[in-house]
């Protein structure tokens, strides 16, 4: 044959071998007849190629370093993979997998695994002339290039989650602007739901502390997530039981209920557009948070049968058969077999499911909508139920391997129509000999053949060291590659592997590092040129692409693809170890009916009982008869191969390599290095220009207590034009540059609401909304109802201005009690208070957090972490008497407090006791207020018309004084490192000098209470602040010379926090520095200053935790997902 020698023509690289021989690409093309024919390029499209800098957007999270390294998170898109299809294509590569397309929403979310909207593109990836692009490009274009040039498009799907930020049809809490430069700061690519977040002024809430609980209830919480779209399963998953399926895996992945038979067939209808749009396979992300059956129920018959139109089927590349294969995480070594747990095992997913559980599955929408599912429940109902009760075992299948040396018609009866990829493979492949013994369980998975295989991704590389891009050298890489394009499965390769791009460096920590220093860096620098390929595998190509090309791996890659390619056997073919013996390295025999194929891994090989017939090396075009046996020999090194195919008359198809050859080795072109010189052009928040279109409120909806309320409405400024509509009064307009106000109230009763709904209409398109005003009594009192066991804990605060209305963390026992038709509760009014927000707890369990409360609300609270709201109309009628305590129950005192009773109705005698003792008519008649010196219960008693109640009041004296709102300058001190006791306090002013509290060491400072710690307080009366001050032990040690702030809190260090005048204690954190890390799993955390911190959990229930000086370990917060000062730690202790 003639073989062509790589030449240089005109600075082009030419490379290649005849087609007939080398490819027989017309047969091959035409042979294609399942996905098994195939080899995969995997490529995150926004960190592959920029091929249109005018879609260049950083990641709202992490600018800093994005801008630093000129490395924007999303920099590929849909016009790079469009003009590098070439360079796949030259690799030898006949599908692409890309990384899902769909509107994404979160702080870092380039990656795209985190939808707001599934049924949309994110523009990111497209290219508009309208931005300054050259020309449109949209995903369809993209899916004509690939199959213009023969290759198949695998798209990357998530069924089993969204983001945090909702999702436009199943949880919508955002919309999205569409102009590019805006995608790049928050506030203004994404409006707030006006009545779920409302609006605009959702951006006032602390970003820290109050936006993610403000979107969490919609997810978790029944009383805002009525529906059960997702589950409300807490963190407290394991990833070794099947609770995997229903828990959360991240904070910012929430987990849908694909058991709700609305929820999967959203997710059906949304992805199924792409199959109709032409996609010739899915790649589904997060399989082993799904159940099997729940695949084999909700999902795989749904994508078949839209697949399988017949016009839809002839959108896909040769019209064959779509394929789906699941990645169920899988970090073992030893066993297909995860855990002896085979449910959550990937084979597990490519058998069907017992018919029997099929048909008790039961997702109605209905059914789920009437279960009341409290956030954090852990027991799996309904359809959860019945996926955990499928536990039994597979079948096994002998589809993967030969029969008495030959290829058998395999079985696919039991298929479930969905495959995998090989994860405990990949989790083993450092090398061959780690993965061999694997091999002998091909037997679990249906049709092993049909498995994706790959060395590393875009999560993990091979355990256990699986964080970091595989490192393991070019010869193994060599090594790992022959065995994987000879052996079955469809071999599969990240970016930038074939020149060991970014090897050993950290795949992905969430932008803790660089993203262009992780395995997800920016591959567009070695693709800088041009590529033209003719063929698979046969190209011209100049510039940096054709030096990344010539690479001895990339070349080495190059005639796998032709190789395997040249012979269906290697391709969808069955296999033995029987009668291979290697030398040096590994044999086997692999055949697809009339193919047939002997193949050795790094060396030479026997093989016996070899069919009659001429066999051809393709790799050295060496001829051998078979009939009996057959000895090939070879150089022994890692990725050394010798194909012996039957039949073959083709010759030598591939050329020699460094690593594959005949005789010599023979070098190309080495490893090839490119810099990347960073992005020209990217946009940051800065650029971002206000396109909103939609209607703002002041006020923004909610209760008023006046006889008429003034809103006045606004258009935000990308509205050109709305309209206003106030309950059923006439529609009102509004233009751009005015106001409108207007007034609602009048005539309307206590207690009735007027709905206001809006039209606004901008550049951006069209927007509507609504907001509800209620008229509120001024005199009413917003009183918080209970019905619990026992007396539960009530914490209860306000947001603006932020009060703690029963007293600090976890707050007071509910004491007072009363009747409301005929049922017993608990209750806590809140006075001058217009919205509340309240948590239940008994000291160590707690509800979420109820919020927005603003009229009287009724819950029945079970005694741990779950409250449910109770539709309670009071019925009129026999009303018991009650009566009210000011300063209310549970009050803490030092001296002396005063308490006042006051009844409804009023007249009515109040009759009490102070001993305890049960009151009666005849106990003393209450007439003036009391004073009580020392601990009391209060008990009362009051009768009207027959209905008679008894109520408890306790007034707790506490020897230890909480800390008063003084008159003249008082000052704190709080540190548990010193022992001084007492502290005292030297105070004075240099010019003209002035000892405040006399001569040194001062006075002795009063014992009190600081956040719920022991401390020390004085006051100095003084018409002017000091200026000077000393804390000391009486000679027994000092602080430094320190700076007098009034209300300030000290430790020995310097002032650490402020009192405010309600007593509550604020840090002082630009004064300190924290180390936060998590050290097996549990949290540590080093404080230069004694502070108090708040720490969030993902289901918004906050945690004030005292700092010491030094190493703080904290061990009372339950495992899961944390927020700690802006920073998300997980626990996993």
């Amino acid at each position: 044959m003639k073989f062509f020698n790589k030449m240089l023509i005109g600075g082009m690289v030419a490379l290649g071998t005849l087609g007939q021989q080398a490819m027989a690409s017309a047969d091959f093309n035409a042979n294609r007849t399942d996905f098994r024919d195939e080899t995969i390029y995997f490529a995150m499209t926004t960190r592959f190629y920029d091929g249109d800098p005018k879609n260049n957007v950083c990641t709202w999270d992490k600018q800093e370093k994005q801008i630093a390294s000129k490395d924007p998170g999303w920099r590929g898109d849909f016009a790079g993979l469009i003009e590098k299809l070439d360079y796949i294509k030259a690799l030898g590569f006949t599908a692409i997998w890309i990384t899902p397309v769909v509107q994404n929403g979160s702080g870092i979310d380039y990656h795209g695994y985190h939808a707001m909207d599934m049924s949309t593109v994110d523009l990111r990836y497209e290219s508009r002339k309208e931005w300054g692009s050259e020309k449109d490009v949209k995903f369809q274009d993209l899916i004509d290039a690939a199959h213009a040039k023969g290759m198949k498009i695998v798209l990357d799907v998530v069924l089993q989650h969204t983001g945090n930020f909702g999702e436009a049809k199943l949880n919508p809490l955002f919309t999205r602007n569409q102009n590019i430069r805006n995608q790049a700061n928050i506030e203004a690519c994404m409006m707030p739901d006006n009545e779920r977040l409302g609006g605009a002024s959702y951006w006032k809430l602390d970003p820290n502390e109050e936006q993610y609980p403000a979107r969490w209830k919609y997810f978790k919480n029944p009383q805002y997530e009525p529906n059960n779209y997702y589950h409300h399963y807490g963190t407290g998953w394991n990833w070794d039981l099947p609770n995997r399926w229903w828990g959360q895996i991240a904070g910012d992945c929430v987990d849908l209920n694909t058991e709700n038979d609305y929820v999967a067939q959203y997710v059906v209808d949304c992805y199924g557009k792409f199959i109709e749009m032409g996609v010739d396979a899915f790649r589904i992300d997060t399989t082993g948070h799904i159940s099997p059956l729940t695949f084999n129920k909700q999902f795989i018959p749904q994508f078949h049968e839209i697949a399988n139109r017949p016009e839809v089927r002839s959108k896909r590349l040769n019209g064959i058969d779509f394929y789906m294969f699941g990645e169920c995480c899988q970090r073992f070594q030893g066993s297909v077999v995860y855990r002896d747990q085979p449910n959550l095992s990937s084979y597990f997913y490519t058998w069907k499911s017992d018919q029997s559980l099929l048909d008790e599955f039961n997702g109605d929408p209905a059914w789920w909508k009437a279960q009341t599912l409290p956030e954090g429940h852990d027991t799996p109902v309904g359809p959860m139920a019945v996926c955990e009760k499928d536990t039994k075992d597979k079948p096994r299948s002998n589809n993967v391997w030969m029969q008495n040396g030959q290829w058998h018609e395999p079985d696919y009866s039991q298929s479930s129509g969905f495959n995998v990829i090989d994860f405990p493979v990949h989790y083993s492949f450092s090398s061959v000999s780690s993965i061999y013994g694997l091999f002998s369980q091909d037997n679990y998975y249906n049709d092993a053949s049909f498995n994706v295989v790959y060395v590393d991704s875009h999560d993990y590389s091979p355990g256990p060291n699986d964080g970091i891009r595989f490192n393991g050298g070019t010869a193994q890489w060599a090594e790992n590659l022959s065995w994987m394009f000879t052996f079955r499965g469809i071999p599969c390769l990240y970016y930038g592997s074939e020149v060991e791009f970014m090897k050993g460096c950290v795949i992905d920590d969430g932008m803790g590092t660089q993203l262009n220093m992780t395995g997800r860096a920016y591959f567009g620098h070695y693709l800088e040129g041009d590529v033209k390929a003719t063929d698979f595998g046969e190209y011209t190509a100049s510039g940096q692409v054709a030096q990344t090309l010539k690479g001895d791996l990339a070349h080495h890659i190059q005639q796998l693809n032709k190789i395997r390619a040249a012979v269906p056997a290697l391709r969808k073919g069955q296999y033995t170890f029987d009668g291979c013996s290697a030398n040096g390295g590994w044999a086997f025999k692999r055949a697809y009916k009339d193919s047939y194929a002997l193949v050795a891994v790094n060396g030479g090989a026997t093989f016996t009982g070899v069919p009659a017939g001429t066999y051809t090396d393709i790799v050295t075009g060496k001829t051998y008869n078979g009939g009996g046996s057959i000895t090939v020999d070879a150089p022994k090194g890692q990725g050394q191969l010798r194909v012996l195919v039957k039949g073959w008359t083709g010759g030598k198809v591939v050329e020699d390599g460094k690593f594959m050859y005949a005789s010599s080795p023979v070098a190309h072109g080495g490893n090839p290095t490119a810099t990347d010189p960073g992005a020209d052009f990217f946009y940051t928040k800065e650029d971002a220009i206000d396109e909103s279109v939609g209607m703002t409120f002041s006020p923004n909806g909610g209760s008023f207590k006046t006889e008429t309320l003034t809103v006045t409405a606004t258009l935000t400024a990308g509205a050109t034009s709305g309209t206003i509509k106030v309950g059923n009064q006439s529609e009102m307009t509004i233009t751009q540059g005015q106001s409108k106000t207007f007034t609602v109230g009048e005539g309307m009763n206590y207690g009735e609401t007027v709905t206001v709904s809006w039209t606004a209409t901008g550049k951006e398109g069209n927007a509507n909304g609504s907001v509800t005003y209620k008229k509120a009594d001024p005199n009413a009192v917003i009183t918080i109802f209970c019905k619990a066991a026992s007396a539960p804990n009530l914490y209860v605060w306000t947001d603006s201005p932020k009060q703690e209305l029963n007293g600090g963390w976890p707050g007071k026992a509910m004491t007072q009690t009363t009747t409301v038709n005929g049922q017993e509760f608990y209750y806590f009014d809140c006075a001058d208070a217009e919205s509340v927000n309240i948590i239940f707890n008994n000291g160590s369990q707690q509800t979420g957090d109820i919020t927005g409360i603003t009229e009287s609300v009724y819950y029945e609270y079970d005694g741990g972490a779950n409250a449910t709201k109770l539709n309670i109309d009071p019925q009129p009628g026999p009303t018991k008497p009650t009566v009210k305590a000011s300063p209310a129950s549970g009050t803490t005192f030092s001296e002396s407090i005063k308490v006042t009773l006051t009844v409804n109705p009023a007249g009515t005698a109040i009759h009490y006791t102070l001993d305890g003792s049960q009151p009666s008519a005849s106990s003393a008649t209450y007439s003036a207020p009391l004073t009580f010196t020392e601990t009391t219960t209060l008990k009362t008693y009051v009768e009207k018309d027959g209905e008679s109640n008894v109520q408890t009041f306790t007034y707790t004296k506490s020897d230890v004084p909480t800390p008063p709102v003084p008159s003249g300058y008082t000052v704190y001190f709080q540190d548990s490192s010193v022992s001084w006791n007492p502290v005292n306090c030297y105070v004075w002013n240099a010019t003209p000098h002035v000892e405040h509290l006399g001569a040194w060491p001062g006075k002795a400072m009063t014992a009190t209470t600081i956040n719920g710690m022991p401390g020390w307080m004085i006051t100095i009366d003084s018409e002017t602040a000091p200026e000077n001050i000393i804390f000391n032990g009486n000679n027994g040690g000092q602080t430094a010379d320190l700076k007098f702030e009034p209300n300030g809190i000290y430790n020995f260090g310097g002032k650490f926090g402020q009192m405010s005048s309600t007593g509550d204690v604020f840090s002082d954190m630009s004064a300190n520095h924290l180390d936060i890390r998590v050290i097996g799993g549990q949290l540590v955390i080093y404080s230069e200053q004694q502070t108090t911190i708040g720490i969030t959990s993902l289901t918004g229930q906050r945690h004030m935790i005292n700092l010491y000086p030094g190493v703080n370990t904290i061990e009372t917060l339950a495992n899961g997902f944390y927020v700690v000062e802006g920073q998300k730690v997980m626990l996993n202790r």
